[in-house]
Parts: C-alpha cells; structure tokens; sequence
C-alpha cells in the first residue's frame, strides 16, 4: 500500500496529489510497478527497470541531461549575478556623488555661518581666539593659586557668613 493511501479498497485509492483515481483501470496496476518517489541510487533504478523488462541505458541519458541541464542553469546564474553586480555599482556611483555633494554643501554651510558669526576673515579670528585662549591658559598655571587660595578662603567665609546674617 502507498503512503498516502487510506484504506483497503481500489474505490479509496489516491493518485498522488491525494485526489481519488477517476479511472478504476488505474487501481488495478500492479502497485509493485508504480513508483511514486525517486531512487535512491542507481543500482535502486536498474532493479525497478528489471521489474518493468526493460531496459534504459541509464548513463547516457540522465549525464547528459544533468551536465546540460546544470551548464544552462550555471550561465543563468553567472548572468544574474553580473546583471545584479553591475546594478549594485550603479548604486554605489550615486551613494558616491550624493556623499559628495553632502560633503560639499556642509563645507559651504560651516563657512556661510562662520562668516554670518565673525565677520570678515572668520578663520583668522578663530584663530587668534584660540591662541589668547592658550596664552591665557599657561598664564593662569604659573599663577601660584595655593597661596592665593589660601589668603582668599577666609574672605570669601566671612562674605557668605555677612550675607546670611543679613537674611
């Protein structure tokens, strides 16, 4: 019995979509001879032809229908991927220049508000900034703020102790 018969009688038997056989001639083939899957190798293939007597040069057919069948779908495959490859290129051309262009206009922006802020010769007065920022900088660590930290914490006690006496 097949696998996807459900009971005893030729009226309950399937084809194999699961759909009863129309024909009552079908039901009653020799079930032996009716192969409803694949082989499993080729010894499997040439037993089940010497059920049916007779006899199909197995080599000859199924290597050259594989081999065709695999070089046509290979070269369908070959062609996709260039097809897609040369998509994927296009697409990153136009990520590119859009890149680019973004690159581009940012610089632009930066400079219009650096001399929308500054005025003339914006990088000029930046530069001097940072540089008084620097030279304020050294100025203030050579200060010897220990003592002068010193000599301030009573004052800067008494002042907060004025003012909450005040409220």
């Amino acid at each position: 019995m097949f696998k996807n018969e459900s009971g005893t009688g030729a009226d309950n038997r399937l084809d194999d979509a699961g759909i009863p056989l129309a024909n009552k001639e079908e039901a009653d083939i020799n079930p032996d001879l009716i192969r409803r899957e694949g082989f499993a190798s080729e010894a499997e293939y040439r037993a089940y032809l010497a059920t049916l007597g007779g006899e199909i040069p197995f080599d000859a057919y199924v290597a050259e229908t594989v081999e065709t069948a695999e070089g046509h779908a290979l070269e369908g495959h070959l062609r996709e991927l260039r097809e897609e490859l040369e998509n994927l290129q296009a697409r990153l051309q136009v990520i590119r220049r859009q890149a680019a262009t973004v690159l581009t206009e940012n610089a632009r922006w930066a400079d219009a508000s650096a001399h929308a802020q500054l005025g003339d010769r914006p990088w000029l007065k930046l530069a001097g900034a940072m540089a008084a920022a620097f030279v304020v900088t050294r100025g203030i660590r050579r200060l010897p703020l220990g003592a002068v930290a010193t000599a301030a914490l009573p004052l800067a006690a008494a002042a907060i102790n004025r003012k909450l006496a005040r409220d």
